[in-house]
């Protein structure tokens, strides 16, 4: 799909008569360490960003770039955080929701219409619609995804400072063949998923 094609996706909810719609994505699902990190971003009108797409189509440096665009553009965004032993405590899928909940709940104004990739919020009073591949359908969920990526990028970043022997700079806890090494020699850290499979069988306590 055309990146235009992203943004007159979003525009025939505004022609329809929606004026606050919020994308909403999330980035962490598949990772054996780290939180899930969900991002809400409401997008004006008018707002414009060449080469936005789904935030795993788009190059680390680009990728910052539309970050930074779409903080400085956008009308709203919030952010929703699930460390890993919640996860483990509810499940991947649970967890995604809390996520994508609390960064709903971090906007500033109630949106009127929530655009999210694949999933839909059934504890939420507000008009939603779940698009299978929606951060290659909408320019909110695809500006969502960009936010959600970047914030848990960096926090994979901080935790490599705590972590340094797992290599999360690198990896960003998914789990390639130098991660799991890691974990078969060092055993899980405090922020590894313990649930997990690659992780789970190789506990050491």
């Amino acid at each position: 799909m055309a990146v235009r094609d992203l943004f007159a996706y979003d525009r025939e909810f505004r022609n329809a008569g929606f004026t606050n719609i919020a994308g909403i994505d999330e980035v962490g699902r598949g990772p054996l360490a780290g939180p899930v990190v969900a991002a809400a971003v409401v997008l004006p009108g008018d707002f414009f960003a060449d080469g936005l797409r789904d935030s795993k189509q788009v190059k680390p440096d680009a990728r910052y770039d539309l970050y930074l665009r779409i903080l400085d553009g956008c009308a709203d965004f919030g952010v929703g955080v699930v460390s890993a032993d919640v996860i483990d405590r509810v499940n991947i899928l649970q967890a995604t929701k809390m996520a994508m909940r609390a960064a709903l709940d971090a906007l500033k104004t109630p949106p009127d219409l929530l655009l999210i990739d694949a999933l839909r919020l059934d504890d939420v009073d507000i008009e939603q619609r779940g698009i299978v591949k929606g951060d290659d359908t909408s320019a909110s969920i695809a500006a969502a995804s960009i936010v959600a990526k970047e914030v848990r990028d960096s926090m994979m970043r901080s935790y490599h400072k705590q972590f340094p022997k797992y290599g999360f700079t690198g990896h960003k806890g998914y789990g390639t063949k130098l991660h799991l090494e890691r974990i078969e020699q060092f055993g899980p850290c405090a922020i590894h998923r313990m649930t997990f499979g690659g992780v789970r069988q190789r506990r050491l306590f």
